[in-house]
């Protein structure tokens, strides 16, 4: 049994000065930037998925293994680079992951330079992979600089506007990159995106500060109960603090349910869904209304959800994420199932259009509070970077089978199957998280 925490009264959150609110607005836009190009830089790979398998012949389960060489890639990486992340800091890694992650869109853009193809299979895994390993450092950055520079009860709404440019990444890679494919050769579906994270290392390279402190500010009392002494955290500590906690083990199970669910659809498979159920007579996603409607609906909605959760989280349930996380992996099975009775029911494109757009008010907001604001509150700020890394690596875990395993189920079964699938981890996910009910941040040291 997880003991229920005490509740415990939190400080509200402080009144910043203006000149301090433009600042740290400078500080976390350009990183927020540098996310969604990230994200166009890693879903160009599905948006591609079509065209790579049409030209070199890949069934689903192929395609996703290259998929699934990136989530293992991922989930091993943002494990061990959390710690790092947390010693060095967050802008750090985030220029590194910037680096890389430019740096390899343009290695496999290369790849499909005539002459190299009959490797392609191999070389997208392992460059794939790499590209993985560099992305990994973003989300770890966010959550390391951000734990300096906002209060607890202000976390649950930042992590809120955080999705917002997380859906923006969304929106670069699911509707822009297929214009992309229309105009240009599917090398440039990789080369821009990740010329975009270039002109972002830059931005951050320039702007984007580790503390208040090294921006020329007092040091924040972030009300997490303790001295933020500028020294960089010592590895028995941040291990201790995050992997002694049954707590924060019990949120990355829930995270873990999240990535079933999230890489199973609305991050992954939906393109490939609307080519094959609905485009049999061919035709380009780029114009293909339904689908550009599930695309922004997806962003939109998800946008939506992040504001619902992190808003009421703070407000409603002063601090507390799982009362909203447990809303919304139930919110989940039941569109799930109104997604899969749609196709039963030969609705038409634009039911599943609408149900993945609902789905995704529910997965960004559960999302959004495990990865934006649990990581935070739960590790704090000497050990945030190492918290994210365990809840997002136990997500890209989930990520690595949904991406072989849902390729295999879509091989033998067919889209009628894609649905339901997904539904058994949205109930576990529910009942796992809703044991922490009663859990406040700050109070992991009784969880």
């Amino acid at each position: 049994m997880i003991p229920v925490a005490e509740e415990i009264v939190l400080d509200e959150a402080p009144a910043h000065s203006a000149a301090f609110r433009r600042r740290r607005f400078s500080n976390w836009f350009p990183l927020g930037i540098t996310y969604a190009t990230f994200y166009m830089g890693r879903y160009n790979l599905n948006v591609a998925s079509s065209e790579m398998m049409h030209r070199f012949g890949f069934s689903k389960a192929e395609f996703g293994t290259i998929a699934t060489a990136g989530f293992w890639t991922y989930a091993l990486a943002v494990m061990f680079n959390g710690p790092l992340t947390d010693r060095f800091g967050g802008r750090r890694a985030i220029l590194v992951a910037a680096a890389g992650t430019a740096f390899m869109n343009l290695v496999i853009g290369l790849l499909f330079l005539s002459g190299w193809q009959t490797k392609v299979m191999v070389g997208m895994s392992l460059l794939y992979a790499v590209n993985q390993y560099f992305q990994s450092f973003g989300a770890l950055s966010i959550v390391k600089v951000n734990s300096h520079w906002f209060h607890v009860r202000e976390r649950g709404t930042f992590a809120a506007v955080f999705g917002v440019l997380i859906r923006l990444g969304l929106i670069l890679a699911f509707s822009g990159v297929p214009f992309i494919l229309t105009v240009l050769p599917l090398r440039w579906a990789f080369w821009l995106p990740g010329a975009f994270v270039a002109v972002m290392f830059a931005a951050n390279f320039l702007w984007m500060r580790d503390r208040p402190q090294d921006a020329g500010f007092e040091p924040m009392d972030t009300g997490e109960g303790d001295v933020d002494d500028g020294k960089p955290a010592k590895l028995g500590f941040v291990l201790r603090k995050v992997f002694a906690s049954r707590a924060t083990w019990l949120i990355a199970l829930c995270s873990m349910m999240i990535g079933m669910v999230r890489r199973s659809t609305v991050d992954s498979w939906y393109p490939k869904f609307f080519t094959e159920t609905y485009m049999q007579g061919g035709g380009k996603l780029a114009d293909f209304l339904p689908y550009q409607a599930a695309a922004w609906g997806i962003a939109g909605l998800g946008i939506a959800g992040g504001f619902a959760a992190g808003i009421t989280s703070d407000r409603v349930y002063g601090g507390r994420r799982a009362p909203v996380i447990t809303f919304g992996f139930i919110g989940m099975a039941v569109t799930l199932c109104l997604l899969g009775l749609s196709g039963a029911v030969g609705l038409g494109p634009w039911m599943p259009a609408v149900c993945l757009a609902i789905l995704s008010f529910f997965v960004n907001g559960a999302h959004g509070m495990v990865g934006g604001a649990a990581s935070m509150d739960f590790g704090g700020r000497k050990a945030a970077a190492t918290a994210a890394g365990m809840f997002d690596g136990m997500q890209y875990l989930a990520s690595s089978f949904v991406g072989l395993g849902m390729g295999w189920v879509l091989d033998h079964w067919g889209w009628a199957a894609w649905p339901w699938v997904p539904i058994p981890f949205a109930c576990a996910g529910a009942l796992l998280i809703s044991r922490l009910w009663h859990v406040t941040p700050g109070a992991n040291k009784h969880a």
